[in-house]
């Protein structure tokens, strides 16, 4: 019951390495044939690349599993003793370097190391030996959505299959296969292809049957309605065949889950985090069943809240188990609402309900929560929120999916919202990347409606009507949403954010376009030491790109503000930027 959330690239092979045998793979019995599988995989890799002290136990265990495998005598219970001990020690490797850093850049469209989209939606990374495995479902409203993301995509979840994706790094993937399609068999000759809906899932290791357990929540008519799926294979990356349809887990008040993820604990026990269905009002926490991993045992309810939750997930940081989830609206983006445990187990005692910091700055990245990675690098271990992005009910942005480190800060955890960063895989260690914004909710997302207080924005008037400020409908190249300030008589006002920058030397830009009459329009950057810098923004009727280059900012607090000034108009902005080019000043500034 083995399983860690997260993403990269296999190491490339070394040419002295002893090759793989395809051939004898595919044509060994079932019971080894997943064992095959991994010992192939893990003979790939090169003993220089790690500690001495990681590499002789795994060394003895991947003999001992390719002596097991080649062994027509071997039973199951050896095979799954081969696995797990071949697993164990594999995770267990340590690299001898530093590792590298990796940039994810958040708010695209991701593709894996062929240049292919990565459809991995509601999903989950789970770490089994040292490789990292990507699953998640590919519905036919992702192309949709990848082709166009400019408007909604209501109701187009209609199931593709499930994939996986390998990676080492934790940002290049490799696509490994599709382990669930639509012709996955059923019980009474049904197939997945005629489920209602598929969806939200997670994988276990279950190291008394060598079997990986994939929990699907799905409503299956034929099988009794809404329920918990489990899917089993012999390897990671195997074709997923049919376990089990679990309609209720004891005491929920409804069959089926609301969302749900699968969380392992650090003495690699899995539990499966899920709401009840109907309502969504309850959150729970349960054990898989031990022996084999295709049943929840009764479930321990730790948060109750009527409004209602989804995205359910789970985390540990610093010995804490912290229970993360979003607003009841269908895949629009939230503020995460987390649960921490009070008490020493995962299903004890949790406080009241508070909000992640940080995730209220910009809806969690303008994203619902998705899942949670942790990852136990040789200098630290950090947490990675994984946000999920749709364009059903929602049309929040560009990408499906958006990662950001979740790090401590004082008695609780806090969210860092960043557009690109960089990850170190083996230290744990990440930093803001290059070409992050700094500017938060640059685009000006709201909760589906028009609102007279932007999130991460605060609105300031210094003279005219009470309201000056709204997010209107239509902005700036096809996004949903856009910023207007102004009135239909004499005014001044705007909004300002203040965000912490490093020092160095900054470009601005901006959408924007005009109506009416104005007096001024501008967006200013004043840094901590009181400097600052303005971009004028002169009359248009349209949507028109604006720029300012070469701003030095010294460290500490800076704020944005867009104002505006006129007798009778409005200025609209969207799309503002704020990026470091340069840790250099210009000379002079």
């Amino acid at each position: 019951m083995t399983g860690l959330l997260l993403a990269s690239a296999l190491a490339p092979h070394s040419a002295h390495v002893a090759a793989a045998h395809p051939a004898d793979t595919v044509n060994a019995p079932v019971t080894v044939r997943g064992l095959k599988t991994l010992v192939d995989d893990y003979r790939t890799r090169v003993p220089a690349r790690y500690t001495a002290q990681s590499w002789k136990p795994f060394a003895r265990a991947l003999t001992t599993a390719d002596q097991v495998a080649r062994d027509a005598g071997a039973s199951a219970a050896d095979v799954a003793a081969a696995k797990t001990a071949l697993v164990t020690a594999a995770g267990e490797l340590t690299a001898a370097d530093e590792g590298t850093f990796q940039t994810i850049t958040n708010d695209t469209f991701w593709t894996d190391t062929s240049g292919n989209p990565i459809h991995s939606q509601g999903g989950g990374v789970f770490k089994f030996g040292d490789t990292y495995y990507w699953y998640g479902v590919h519905y036919r409203g992702a192309e949709s959505y990848r082709a166009d993301p400019t408007r909604k995509y209501d109701n187009e979840v209609s199931f593709v299959s499930i994939p996986v994706y390998s990676s080492r790094d934790l940002v290049n993937w490799k696509f490994e296969n599709r382990v669930a399609t639509r012709a996955t068999g059923l019980p009474g000759g049904g197939n997945l292809g005629q489920a209602g809906w598929v969806g939200r899932l997670g994988v276990s290791y279950n190291e008394r049957t060598g079997k990986y357990v994939l929990l699907v929540q799905a409503y299956l008519p034929a099988q009794g309605g809404d329920g918990v799926l489990f899917l089993q294979g012999d390897s990671p990356t195997d074709t997923f065949d049919y376990g089990y349809f679990q309609t209720r887990i004891a005491n929920s008040p409804t069959t089926g889950t609301g969302d749900q993820t699968i969380f392992t604990d650090d003495d690699g026990k899995d539990y499966l985090i899920f709401s009840n269905r109907s309502g969504r009002a309850r959150a729970f926490v349960g054990k898989l069943r031990e022996s084999d991993s295709l049943r929840v045992e009764p479930a321990v309810q730790i948060g109750y809240n009527a409004a209602g939750r989804e995205g359910n997930a789970m985390f540990k940081l610093d010995g804490r188990y912290y229970h993360a989830a979003s607003d009841l609206h269908g895949w629009n983006a939230s503020v995460t609402h987390v649960l921490e445990s009070t008490g020493s187990g995962i299903q004890g005692t949790y406080s009241g309900e508070y909000t992640l910091a940080g995730t209220e700055l910009d809806y969690g990245h303008v994203t619902q929560t998705g899942f949670f990675v942790t990852v136990k690098g040789t200098k630290q271990s950090t947490v990675i929120f994984a946000g999920d992005r749709w364009a059903d009910f929602a049309w929040n942005g560009i990408g499906y999916n958006q990662w950001m480190p979740v790090t401590r800060t004082g008695a609780r955890p806090r969210f860092h919202s960043v557009s690109q960063w960089q990850f170190n895989a083996t230290t744990g260690e990440w930093r803001v990347g290059p070409r992050n914004n700094y500017v938060l909710n640059p685009d000006i997302q709201a909760d589906r409606v028009i609102v007279s207080s932007v999130t991460g924005w605060a609105n300031f008037r210094e003279s005219g009507p009470s309201s000056l400020v709204t997010n209107v409908d239509g902005g700036a190249n096809g996004s949903r949403f856009g910023l207007r300030v102004g009135a239909t008589q004499p005014f001044a006002g705007g909004v300002r954010q203040r965000v912490e920058v490093p020092a160095g030397v900054y470009d601005l830009s901006t959408f924007a376009k005009t109506s009416g009459s104005l007096g001024a329009a501008q967006v200013t950057v004043t840094d901590a030491a009181g400097g600052s810098r303005t971009l004028d923004l002169p009359a248009s009727g349209g949507w028109t790109r604006r720029g300012l280059a070469g701003i030095p900012l010294s460290a500490g607090t800076a704020t944005v503000t867009v104002r505006a000034a006129g007798s009778n108009g409005y200025l609209f902005v969207d799309a503002l930027s704020l990026v470091k080019t340069s840790t250099d000043t210009p000379p002079g500034a």
